[in-house]
């Protein structure tokens, strides 16, 4: 269910990585080749990406169509570059409505954040969507969007790094929450500042690049090149374009 990456490095343009490589993200939202849940990422797309000029909180360009039906964003992509971005190609989960504001990035001040999975028994008044909502701080719960478990979990991990938890130790710990009240959801999350990306590996598939000053990390290779490297599940990887690690969730 969905595809994402994300991107740190020398500026490139958002085309360079979302839309050129033979099997980009654009690809992926009709033809994944490591997806384990759906055919197709066709229900919405979107991608953050933090200025040049320094400022914090990064723009953001989110549609609920299929990205290859967008040719405005094949006009501005090829135009715009960054050092660091988040994108990422929807798959709906059943119950949950296509629309701008269900789509991946989500946006909270510097943070860009995105899911690939699914909570499972999320509906219903006895369901886990109801019990995490619960768990969200009063700030956290306005500032929901949308209708999707995954924005509840990017307020969970805000909740966390608010209360003083690393970002790595706050994915972390969602991740573990969710699969105690939830086993069997997948849990695939991709959290970043612009300077360094959180991301798990929890029930989907994962990649790193790591070459020179740039760093991939995304649901699957977007080329054929041999510098990807698969994380295993139950992974938390952390990355800065200097550093890569992956440990234990």
């Amino acid at each position: 269910m969905c595809r994402h990456l994300a991107y740190l490095g020398p500026a490139v343009s958002l085309a360079g990585v979302i839309l050129e490589p033979e099997h980009s993200l654009l690809r992926q939202s009709y033809e994944p080749r490591h997806q384990r849940h759906g055919r197709m990422n066709a229900d919405g797309f979107g991608v953050g990406w933090y200025a040049p000029d320094g400022r914090a909180e990064p723009a953001r360009y989110r549609k609920p169509v299929p990205m290859w039906t967008d040719a405005s964003f094949a006009s501005i992509a090829a135009v715009v570059h960054t050092g660091a971005l988040l994108a990422a190609v929807r798959n709906a989960s059943p119950g949950l409505p296509v629309n701008e504001t269900c789509t991946a990035p989500y946006l909270r001040e510097r943070w860009l954040f995105a899911h690939n999975g699914r909570i499972l028994d999320w509906h219903g008044a006895d369901g886990v969507g109801v019990a995490l909502r619960r768990r969200l701080s009063d700030a956290a719960l306005a500032a929901i969007e949308g209708a999707t478990d995954s924005e509840v979990l990017f307020g969970l991990v805000l909740d966390a790094i608010d209360a003083g938890r690393p970002p790595e130790a706050a994915t972390a710990d969602v991740v573990r929450l969710v699969a105690d009240l939830s086993p069997g959801s997948r849990l695939n999350l991709l959290l970043t500042d612009g300077h360094t990306v959180f991301a798990s590996a929890c029930g989907d598939s994962l990649f790193t690049r790591h070459t020179g000053a740039a760093v991939v990390i995304a649901s699957e290779p977007f080329d054929d090149g041999p510098d990807w490297s698969p994380v295993p599940d139950g992974s938390l990887v952390v990355a800065t374009r200097s550093d890569l690690t992956v440990g234990a969730l």
